[in-house]
């Protein structure tokens, strides 16, 4: 048996010895690190050693100077060590994932640690475990945290091999901020921004299409009593819809109006239904379909003679199949 002072010193000279990384936190960098899982062979910092804690099935604790070392441990210690385990566990880091600081907080260097050693998510060797009985795998929860409000957001994928490009677009399943509910969610990583976006909608290709006319006009509701708003419209001739829009820049519309044929009953009236004025235009335009009455109002006549002429041609052309 080894006196404990003596397996102490061979510690400390593992700790200390160069060009091994261990006078770090090998999980937040913190200087002098006075903890160490023996488990994993890395030498962390009290922080962190908490959160160690929490994952006993996969790392064991103990003080460097205040717990008994075995010798079986120190000589694990001396043929690990930090960069041993940041070239197993940090092998494939993507080049936009946050890696905490010292500084940082718990939420983050918990993120952290759980998906570098109990996840293993950058490991170079690794093998999805988790499989069907497909063999296919399984969905992969994870958690995105903003360091500025330390706001948890959840997210469910499958594992990629492309993941750590830098650049990726794709599906993923996000959980709504006041519910437990999953809703699937187009995603847009950017590298170079440092950014990863997230849309409700699915993205209207308005740069590509050359819209028949568009302009702003003011839309009142179904039942012609409600306030007119002033909308962004883009009529896309090809599609036979009328998209509005809060604003001219945006992604999503806030609905659409599908123009018809003449031979299906739709035709464009310039002016409004009986009883029914614009606050502020008055130049009216009215969209009769099947079913109901689209009402709107236009800046002035030059505006509304030239959205009459477009829906008009548009109505003009039979449905082709």
């Amino acid at each position: 048996m080894v006196e404990p002072d003596f397996s102490k010193t061979l510690l400390l000279e593992v700790l200390r010895a160069a060009g091994t990384g261990n006078a770090q936190c090998a999980d937040c960098g913190t200087a002098d690190p006075e903890w160490a899982s023996y488990k994993l062979g890395i030498f962390i910092c009290l922080n962190c050693s908490g959160i160690h804690r929490n994952l006993p099935e996969i790392t064991r604790v103990k003080s460097i100077h205040l717990d008994f070392w075995e010798n079986d441990l120190v000589e694990f210690m001396k043929t690990h060590g930090n960069l041993c385990a940041k070239a197993k566990y940090e092998a494939k880091v993507p080049p936009f994932y946050y890696i905490p600081h010292s500084k940082d907080c718990l939420v983050l260097k918990e993120q952290w640690i759980r998906a570098k050693y109990e996840r293993e998510e950058f490991v170079a060797t690794s093998v999805c475990h988790e499989t069907g009985s497909s063999g296919d795998c399984l969905w992969r929860v994870f958690s995105l945290v903003r360091p500025k409000s330390q706001e948890l957001q959840s997210c469910v994928c499958q594992p990629d091999a492309e993941a750590s490009a830098g650049s990726r677009e794709g599906f993923l399943w996000k959980r709504g901020r006041d519910s437990r509910q999953f809703l699937k969610r187009r995603f847009l990583l950017s590298a170079t921004e440092g950014v990863l976006k997230y849309y409700t909608k699915e993205l209207i290709p308005k740069i590509t299409r050359n819209y028949f006319k568009e302009g702003y006009m003011e839309k009142t509701g179904p039942k012609h009593k409600e306030a007119f708003k002033k909308r962004w419209f883009s009529l896309d001739s090809q599609e036979r819809n009328l998209f509005y829009f809060k604003d001219p820049l945006d992604a999503f519309e806030l609905g659409r109006v599908f123009i018809g044929s003449k031979e299906q009953g739709y035709e464009v009236q310039a002016d409004l239904p009986r009883g029914v004025t614009g606050k502020r235009w008055k130049a009216g335009l009215t969209i009769v379909t099947p079913h109901r009455k689209f009402v709107f109002v236009c800046e002035n006549d030059r505006e509304q003679k030239e959205w009459t002429a477009a829906l008009n041609e548009v109505i003009s052309q039979p449905l082709t199949a």
